[in-house]
């Protein structure tokens, strides 16, 4: 599954400032705490490797988080039985790591299609992605990404039309995401992958629109191609609704490889004590997942070391 970037991919498969009182006086505000970030990586970067193997390996690179696309697991999520559940759980506590949560939720089965004028098919579609929140609460709960650029266009719907059932179906999820410990964090996904929610500021309007704490936004910087904001600017405008960071260059291949600068957000991150995961997502796995993510982790380190 080695590609270039998330296009070609496509094509074929969250500062704490704190006031202390002094002697009848309020101090000054004293500077977030230099605590790292956390740091996950996505399963799909281990390509064949077995289940435990991944986690062992994601550990000892530095990664304490584990963020899973299903269909690593099985072509349809029904498939993954209770018991298969609680062994990924296993294993994962049993390597040192945390399940950070699902993306890359509908690219199979190749029927799904969350925002298609063919209602049959898009209530189909919204009621297979309960079950995939039902995955999320197994495996522990976590922040489910909402890309899936194919799966939620302009399929026999106008923008508009599209954009509504994206919010609609959302808001009927958000009481169950919450059962199941979910957070469903809608993803900007640039026009090259898709026409609906290309920005931020588009994202966060659906998250605005449905109202529930449950559904929030993230930020990815390989999504940012139709941004016209400063990314840190961005990320603090809207920072109140970010639950999620992806973290790659903007062409999609691994940080360190590129030239983008992620001091600037990371940074703005920090200034407000972001306390989420960064999740190393990247679709050029051709280097391999150990240098892929021994390479990204010193690079992001290098990078929290300039952090002021």
């Amino acid at each position: 599954m080695a590609s270039t970037t998330r296009r070609s991919f496509l094509g074929g498969v969250a500062a704490a400032a704190t006031l202390v009182p002094g002697a009848g006086q309020m101090a000054a505000a004293r500077p977030t705490p230099p605590t790292p970030f956390r740091y996950s990586i996505c399963n799909e970067v281990f390509e064949k490797m077995e289940f435990a193997a991944s986690c062992r390996l994601a550990r000892k690179l530095g990664y304490t988080g584990l963020e899973i696309a299903p269909f690593t697991l099985a072509e349809n999520v029904d498939d993954i039985s209770a018991e298969r559940r609680r062994e990924l759980g296993r294993m994962m506590k049993s390597e040192g790591i945390t399940f950070a949560g699902l993306h890359w939720l509908l690219v199979t089965p190749k029927w799904l299609h969350i925002t298609t004028g063919d209602k049959d098919v898009r209530e189909r579609s919204w009621d297979y992605f309960r079950k995939l929140v039902d995955l999320c609460g197994d495996l522990g709960g976590g922040v489910m990404v909402l890309g899936s650029p194919k799966q939620r266009g302009t399929r026999g719907a106008t923008r508009g039309e599209a954009t509504n059932h994206l919010r609609d179906g959302l808001a009927k999820l958000a009481a169950h995401a919450s059962a199941r410990k979910a957070i469903i964090a809608m993803e900007a996904l640039d026009r090259t992958q898709t026409d609906v929610v290309n920005t931020l500021d588009e994202a966060a309007a659906i998250v605005k629109q449905v109202k529930k704490p449950t559904v929030q936004t993230m930020f990815d910087v390989h999504n940012t191609l139709d941004e016209r904001e400063p990314h840190d600017a961005l990320v603090r405008r809207h920072y109140g609704m970010i639950r999620h960071i992806h973290i790659n260059e903007m062409d999609g291949r691994h940080p360190g490889t590129g030239t983008y600068d992620f001091l600037p957000v990371m940074r703005a991150l920090r200034e407000k004590g972001y306390g989420g995961w960064l999740s190393v997502e990247v679709f050029d796995f051709k280097p391999g997942a150990e240098r892929i993510g021994r390479e990204a982790m010193e690079h992001l380190k290098k990078v929290e070391a300039r952090l002021a």
